[in-house]
């Protein structure tokens, strides 16, 4: 094997834990408690994004423990590769050249914020309007993190070569796929926002109409490898989680929620647990 051939396969495994890396700051990170909730709230949209890209600095175990889960999963869809790309062209996906149907693969994510907003105003829901700003803070972060991973890895796309390990080539933009990565984001958010009456309903559609329907879609016009998309799915999740574990809402009601209080009394504190039946 060439030294040529041999590159690809040395920086890929940097490129993809540095991609890794970005994507899920938001992995089950806890947000940093340096300021009182009012300063936070007034730091909006700015501190979100310096918390967002410094997030790994106050990871703790459970968190590095789904970074690398996370790292397994993109290395394990490695070896699938080939294989779905495989698939894929027997099915009828153009092997190399061809349109990847970037615009269509779009409407999903488009058409749920949209959507979404359309719903919001309908029938004036300020818990809507919040849901379609979530959806786009965490669409925003993780188009943002894919772009500059895909500047950084140059990964060659399914429909430009065969060989998954074409890394750090000019023009290379296939690691990680932005169109999945924004629809987990969306999806994520779509998901777990409201009150559990339609959790069910809201997980099918934003799980797998959004994201999942996504991320199938560009395998199979081929545009991206597995890894990409599962590479994307982690960035698109975890910003998703990030943005909802900020808003100052859900804040609020799990701590209304929580089963255990503890009021301060003169001399000591009151301690009480709150049962609630359904």
């Amino acid at each position: 094997m060439s030294k040529h051939q041999q590159r690809p396969l040395r920086v890929a495994p940097v490129f993809a834990v540095v991609g890794l890396l970005l994507g899920t700051t938001a992995a089950s990170a806890q947000t940093t408690n340096d300021g009182s909730d009012s300063d936070q709230k007034q730091g909006g949209l700015l501190l979100d994004i310096k918390d967002y890209y410094t997030a790994p600095l106050h990871w703790d175990l459970k968190d590095w423990a789904y970074f690398g889960g996370t790292v397994g999963l993109f290395f394990g869809a490695r070896h699938y590769d080939e294989q779905v790309r495989t698939h894929f062209i027997k099915e009828g996906a153009t092997p190399s050249g061809g349109s990847t149907k970037d615009t269509k693969d779009w409407i999903p994510t488009v058409a749920t914020v949209g959507g979404t907003w359309i719903l919001a105003n309908f029938v004036d829901s300020t818990a809507g309007h919040r849901e379609v700003g979530n959806m786009v803070e965490a669409g925003g972060f993780s188009i943002v993190t894919s772009y500059a991973l895909k500047f950084a890895a140059g990964r060659e796309r399914p429909n430009e070569t065969s060989d998954p390990n074409q890394w750090r080539k000019s023009g290379g933009s296939s690691f990680p796929s932005i169109h999945t990565a924004a629809a987990f984001a969306v999806g994520t958010v779509l998901a777990e926002s409201g009150n559990d009456e339609h959790r069910i309903l809201r997980r099918f559609l934003g799980y797998g109409a959004v994201a999942g329907y996504t991320a199938f879609e560009r395998l199979k016009h081929n545009a991206h490898w597995l890894s990409d998309d599962v590479a994307a799915a982690a960035i698109g999740a975890a910003s998703a989680h990030f943005v909802l574990e900020r808003d100052p809402a859900r804040q609020s009601e799990r701590e209304r929620s929580s089963a255990f209080t503890i009021s301060p009394l003169p001399g000591g504190a009151m301690v009480s647990y709150n049962l609630t039946f359904k």
